[in-house]
């Protein structure tokens, strides 16, 4: 009988424990429970230490299995070039993940880490992936199919490194091409820039019907989380200078900047990434009423908000003068999660200290985490914490460089071909007897790629990563009898001596990210000046300029037979020379107005004194060579403003507007409203 009472006891006790901490302990960790009570179950678990914990995100090189476990750390990021090894392999950078990951998950609670790269035209730190063209190629291209399947192919690559975060995509809407990174953003005009947010839902999968608007979503294992970035108004700084003031009142920051937010959160965009610059005056890192008021209040932004590569810190000047003031400023506008990636230990004290005085309410560290758990859960990091080699193939497959080739023959625009009208130069023959290839950028992956590419300033040579230079492609697409010479810089008297048929020259810029890509006068950089005037003047020549931005050409344009605005490329030049010979035609339009001087700017479509060298929207089209060639002018313009501009295809690009009624027309269609949208904002 004792026996019996024994057992009855104990079998009592174990449904007591089972019913009181038992079952409850697992509901977070019970994928069957709603999204809000699984986040608000872990929440109410969680130390002081390990909710701090979860509001850091450090840098790779600092991110050991002993860190993650001691601090309680978050999430980890690779800034621009940092890698676990030159030329990592797959296996290591999922060993890498997963060691981090391994150490987030023997903490008490288990709470995954999230681990966030950079991968702003493809995977683009990591060797032998797909380099895709930079965002202002694809917002050549008009085509937000086509860049939703590059956020999908980027996805894949991502995660097969074990990555389920992006710092991506940049919905910049850049008013002056002397900013460094112009190049990462679509275009001048909102509109496109709104039309190309469609590669979040390339990124993170397209999101339910039935979602919550501003909430959080990311479609499985093959997707990733993305960032909005960067928020708001980087793309108006005052001289196209980084980090500076955005002069605007509140109309022209909503009209202009704030439009691509509003698709992106109705795409369910998981993170929103603060902008160093300000607006007129206020540090955007510091601004409660845009980041809290507005993004999380009125937009109803329910994921979260992370800062820039140690963006609190440059609340004062110089940056770090008062750290414990820029935590208090920055947490106290909204920032959820703080990139920090060294010097983590004063921010874990310097934070307690503010809470622990009251400064920093417990409700908004408490806000801060629900934020991130909810990403966390959403992505769905506490079912598949570990990567895998599963997605191994996905890196640099032959599906994803053809997709890259294919949105480098949509991205090229051509501004001009052929002297005369109805003396088109291309398409090219592939059938002649000698071909000239010239020029610092010709044979050079590097400088095809541009910044971001495996170093944060991109590099310059053919031995950072896998692909095909413009040579190699024009090598491999023309007739299997004509001569291809290549001379870097060629001399006069090579050009008189030999009969060369035409010359293909391949200019531009070299790699730059950031702060070194702002640039005051936007020339060419040397030696391309001198060869267009070498080879340009004696025999006929097609110009292919590589660059981030369009650049002084007007000195130019008479000498030039053809000229090619190609962006920055990626790894597949093979693009190019599809539509060079003709197998495909030029269809890319202006993603930003041409000028004639950098005196003209700032100048945007719609300007009152609107003269460009080529107009927003410009682009001649060809047909492909199997139908019968068609030169024509193609002007995205006309779609916008009917009889309102003339252009008239000749040797100095002359063009004439009448503004009446173009301000008006801009107003209308400079922001267009959904229903979505409407309902977000009003």
């Amino acid at each position: 009988m004792e026996t019996v009472q024994t057992f009855l006891f104990a079998l009592l006790f174990l449904s007591g424990w089972m019913a009181v901490g038992g079952v409850d302990h697992l509901k977070y960790k019970d994928p069957t429970q709603p999204l809000n009570v699984r986040v608000n179950d872990l929440l109410s678990r969680m130390t002081f230490a390990e909710k701090i914990g979860q509001m850091a995100q450090i840098a790779r090189e600092n991110a050991t299995s002993e860190v993650m476990a001691e601090r309680f750390i978050g999430s980890v990021l690779s800034g621009g070039g940092s890698v676990p090894a030159p030329k990592a392999s797959v296996k290591v950078w999922v060993d890498m993940v997963n060691e981090m990951q391994k150490g987030a998950l023997s903490t008490r609670l288990g709470i995954p880490m999230i681990y966030g790269i950079d991968a702003v035209h493809g995977h683009n730190n990591v060797y032998n992936a797909t380099i895709f063209p930079h965002n202002v190629g694809l917002g050549a291209t008009r085509d937000p199919a086509l860049v939703k399947r590059i956020g999908a192919a980027t996805a894949l690559e991502v995660r097969a490194t074990g990555i389920p975060y992006v710092f991506a995509p940049c919905v910049a809407v850049c008013r002056d091409p002397r900013w460094g990174r112009c190049y990462e953003s679509y275009s001048e005009d909102p509109h496109v820039v709104q039309m190309m947010t469609e590669i979040i839902s390339g990124l993170q999968g397209e999101i339910l019907s039935d979602s919550r608007k501003g909430a959080p979503f990311v479609g499985g294992k093959t997707k990733v989380a993305a960032c909005a970035k960067h928020f708001v108004g980087d793309g108006g700084t005052h001289l196209g200078i980084n980090e500076n003031n955005t002069i605007t009142n509140f109309h022209g920051l909503l009209s202009t900047h704030m439009p691509p937010y509003y698709n992106a959160i109705i795409k369910g965009v998981s993170t929103v990434m603060v902008s160093y610059s300000s607006w007129n005056g206020v540090k955007m890192h510091e601004n409660h009423y845009l980041l809290t008021d507005f993004l999380k209040n009125k937009l109803r932004f329910r994921g979260f908000l992370i800062s820039d590569w140690e963006g609190i810190d440059r609340i004062t000047t110089p940056p770090h003068a008062n750290y414990t003031f820029s935590i208090q400023a920055g947490i106290l506008a909204g920032i959820d999660m703080i990139m920090i990636p060294y010097d983590y230990p004063e921010f874990f004290e310097d934070l307690t200290t503010l809470v622990n005085k009251n400064i920093i309410p417990m409700s908004r560290i408490d806000d801060a985490v629900r934020r991130i758990l909810r990403v966390k859960f959403t992505v769905g990091l506490f079912e598949n914490p570990y990567a895998d080699l599963s997605l191994e193939a996905e890196l640099g497959k032959k599906e994803h460089r053809e997709l890259a080739r294919e949105a480098v023959r949509k991205s090229l625009v051509l501004l001009k071909n052929g002297k005369s009208y109805d003396k088109p130069l291309l398409p090219l023959p592939k059938k002649a007897k000698k071909i000239l290839v010239a020029g610092s950028h010709a044979d050079n992956l590097g400088y095809q790629c541009g910044g971001w590419t495996i170093e944060w300033q991109g590099l310059g040579g053919n031995n950072l990563t896998i692909g095909t230079t413009l040579l190699d492609a024009i090598r491999s697409s023309v007739d299997y009898n004509t001569e291809i010479v290549y001379s870097e810089n060629p001399d006069s008297s090579y050009l008189i001596s030999n009969e060369i048929s035409y010359a293909i020259v391949v200019v531009g810029e070299v790699p730059y990210a950031e702060s070194f890509g702002d640039n005051m006068n936007l020339t060419i950089p040397s030696p391309g000046p001198q060869i267009i005037h070498n080879v340009c003047e004696k025999i006929k020549c097609v110009v292919i300029l590589i660059s981030g931005r369009p650049l002084v050409i007007e000195p130019y344009v008479e000498m030039i037979d053809a000229l090619v605005a190609a962006w920055l490329p990626g790894t597949e030049a093979k693009g190019i020379a599809d539509v060079l010979f003709g197998d495909y035609g030029f269809s890319g339009v202006l993603p930003r107005t041409w000028f004639r001087s950098v005196d003209q700017l700032p100048m945007n479509v719609g300007d009152p004194h609107y003269d460009p060298l080529y107009p927003f929207g410009f682009g001649l089209k060809t047909e492909p060579t199997n139908i019968s060639p068609i030169f024509y002018s193609q002007n995205y313009l006309n779609d916008f403003f009917p009889g309102h501009m003339h252009y008239e295809t000749n040797t100095s690009s002359s063009t004439s507007y009448g503004n009446s009624g173009i301000e008006k027309i801009v107003s209308q269609r400079v922001a267009p409203l959904t229903k979505e949208i409407e309902e977000m904002v009003i």
